[in-house]
């Protein structure tokens, strides 16, 4: 058994290309009143809690877990839209972790984001047209009939008819709007898009459809994403590598195959169990859970899954587990890692 240090292995740090997002550490934690009394003591509330990634260039790197597990809150640490309480943020070689107001926005057109809502994303007053050029008009500061072919050839991509472009969010479905917030998205040739929750508001088959328009532009634009998804299918279909974020942890992370073929965290086990098959005849082992998530204000000594986890001991209580490799890039934070794994 071999304990690591979070993030990428010693042997893939040294072999893999630069990382397009290096994230080492990172930490974001909200000091919480909850009581009214002033003479009590604040809580501290650990959304993020010590967590380093690397996502390669023209990588999908998903990250799944419940409600409140911390993906969005990392994924808004990678694009430094709120402020790490600790660790360093790299992105394109450059640590932004200290970046100025005037290096952000520049760094703005290289890091994108593709939001839940599809319809409270966009400017319910702006035109489609009006929507998608808006970035182009900011930064490339392209006018008349030069914005409106660029305008139509992003529709076009996204798989929107250009006659569409007089049309006002409410006039389309969400698949709809959601391919406009795409065509934002990809309108200054990002080297990063941030898609946080991107399809879970869409129909079923609509999400298929967005998820195979964002494989699509990745392998045609050499995109990079950051996908943060509840949907295990989806994010199987999209992703590369995942990372699987409980409590503020990522307790498993590796290659997608790896991760889907042999889970090695309890955690990990049961959301693949809670995840439905469509065929039929296939069988999953029914894994249950004991209670519910703790309160990230009082989190369990040593392993913060011990209190749900079928498998835990005292040694869990005692201490943290390490990060264990089960296999080359396959990650699991638990002392049993190995012999789940198998």
């Amino acid at each position: 058994m071999t304990a690591l240090t979070p993030g990428l292995t010693d042997d893939a740090a040294t072999t893999a290309t630069t990382p397009l997002l290096r994230m080492r550490s990172v930490s974001k934690h909200y000091t919480v009143r909850t009581s009214s009394n002033p003479l009590q003591r604040p809580s501290m509330l650990r959304a993020v809690d010590d967590v380093s990634i690397d996502i390669q260039p023209a990588e999908t790197f998903a990250l799944v877990g419940e409600s409140g597990s911390g993906k969005s809150t990392l994924g808004r640490l990678a694009l430094r839209l709120i402020e790490p309480t600790s660790g360093s943020v790299e992105f394109d070689g450059e640590d932004i972790t200290a970046a100025g107001a005037s290096r952000l926005r520049a760094l703005r057109r290289d890091m994108q984001m593709v939001f839940q809502d599809p319809l409270g994303s966009l400017n319910p007053r702006m035109k489609v047209g009006q929507i998608i050029g808006e970035p182009l008009r900011v930064f490339e500061h392209l006018r008349g009939a030069e914005l409106s072919d660029r305008v139509a050839e992003l529709m076009t991509a996204v798989g929107l008819d250009p006659s569409r472009a007089s049309a006002r969010p409410r006039a389309l479905s969400g698949g709809q709007r959601q391919r406009v917030g795409i065509a934002r998205a990809i309108a200054l040739n990002p080297k990063l898009i941030l898609a946080d929750e991107a399809v879970s508001a869409l129909d079923v088959s609509v999400q298929a459809q967005i998820a195979n328009l964002l494989v699509e532009l990745r392998e045609r634009l050499g995109l990079t994403y950051l996908f943060i998804g509840h949907g295990l299918p989806i994010v199987r279909q999209i992703s590369q590598r995942v990372g699987v974020m409980y409590m503020g942890r990522i307790v498993e992370s590796g290659p997608i195959d790896d991760v889907f073929a042999a889970p090695a965290h309890p955690y990990t086990r049961a959301l693949m169990a809670a995840s439905p098959v469509p065929d039929p005849t296939v069988r999953r082992e029914r894994i249950m859970l004991k209670g519910e998530p703790p309160s990230p204000l009082s989190l369990p000594s040593g392993c913060r899954f011990r209190t749900r986890c079928p498998l835990a001991t005292a040694e869990c209580a005692e201490e943290a587990p390490p990060l264990i490799e089960v296999a080359p890039g396959h990650l699991a934070e638990c002392f049993f890692a190995e012999r789940i794994a198998v």
